[in-house]
């Protein structure tokens, strides 16, 4: 018993010794001031990805190796996550510090919009690379559009995911109910892989920079069996929803298909929590930029990262920090 009570004493020492001054490991909160770009005590950050095979999560590994790379007293590990929804609730939840997340999801969150009840308190680091709608189907399901997927065993990616944000979305502007019109499969990108592979599942709806491993890998194993979908023809609609959404192109190279598909594509932000210490989303922020050239190595969305849109996160705010940064590295406002 006195053994126990000697513990518990020490370790009560312990944590009063952090409370008062010990080494910080939690970023912690904004306290006003100006912001310099130092941060002075060992700060552990974690960031929230996507699925293992999907670009969230190579690029999200890749960047806490550059933060960790940076010289800076920042620290960060990467984890796989069901990616946006989920990714924003455990950043607001405090499991994470900084979070990879769609426009549209980023853009319901501020607003207290669908997937959200209330606004969330989110800010943007900056916006990165843009994903595109990548949706494939089995040839032998002729399935011609998102309408034609009506009784179809369909993946609308992980739950509370982008992807089965913008899968819902489209499933309802083509006119049919996503809970009772298909048999949703809810399933991140290697079991949605594999069930195309398999037979399992007819149609699969991914949001993902390019190239997408997972789906290079469906493309080259299967490549005869499956064929993307054209889903311009909603982008209308759509953007009657959030006009963040835009026509974009997955050129014919990047997964070796016959012809260039045209999609509509939604840009990326990285976000913080608002209230996080500026001095470490400065860091964060100017890591970002002075290491892109590894972060390109690490998946070739990465090109896309650019100072000329980096502030483009409307109508996300820029957290204090990063406006430093993208102060400091001249980017165009």
């Amino acid at each position: 018993m006195r053994r126990i009570v000697t513990a518990t004493t020490a370790l009560t020492l312990v944590l009063a010794t952090a409370a008062c001054g010990g080494r910080q490991d939690t970023a912690a909160t904004d306290a006003g001031g100006d912001v310099t770009c130092q941060v002075g005590q060992d700060t552990r950050v974690g960031i929230a990805t996507g699925n293992a095979t999907g670009v969230y999560f190579a690029l999200g590994n890749a960047f806490a190796e550059q933060v960790n790379a940076s010289g800076s007293r920042v620290q960060a590990t990467a984890a796989e996550t069901g990616a946006s929804v989920q990714n924003i609730q455990q950043l607001v939840a405090g499991s994470y510090d900084v979070a990879f997340s769609l426009a549209d999801t980023a853009a319901d969150a501020v607003n207290g919009t669908n997937s959200f009840t209330a606004k969330q308190p989110v800010a943007a680091l900056a916006r990165i690379h843009t994903n595109y709608t990548q949706v494939i189907v089995r040839k032998a399901a002729g399935i011609e559009d998102v309408a034609g997927m009506k009784g179809k065993r369909v993946s609308t990616g992980s739950p509370k995911s982008g992807t089965e944000v913008i899968a819902n979305r489209m499933l309802t502007v083509a006119g049919l109910d996503p809970a009772t019109d298909v048999s949703a499969q809810k399933l991140d990108l290697t079991k949605t892989v594999d069930g195309m592979k398999d037979g399992s599942i007819d149609a699969l709806f991914w949001s993902g920079g390019l190239p997408t491993p997972g789906i290079t890998d469906l493309l080259t194993t299967a490549k005869d069996q499956v064929a993307f979908l054209d889903v311009t023809p909603l982008l209308p609609a759509l953007q009657k929803i959030n006009e963040v959404y835009q026509e974009g192109t997955v050129p014919a190279a990047t997964y070796r298909q016959p012809a260039d598909v045209k999609t509509i594509v939604v840009p990326n932000y990285l976000l913080v929590r608002a209230d996080l210490d500026p001095d470490v989303a400065c860091v964060l922020t100017r890591t970002l930029f002075d290491r892109k050239p590894q972060l390109e190595q690490a998946n070739a969305a990465a090109k896309e990262i650019s100072l000329s849109t980096a502030r483009r996160t409307a109508p996300v705010p820029l957290h204090r920090g990063a406006e430093k940064a993208l102060d400091d590295l001249n980017a165009p406002k």
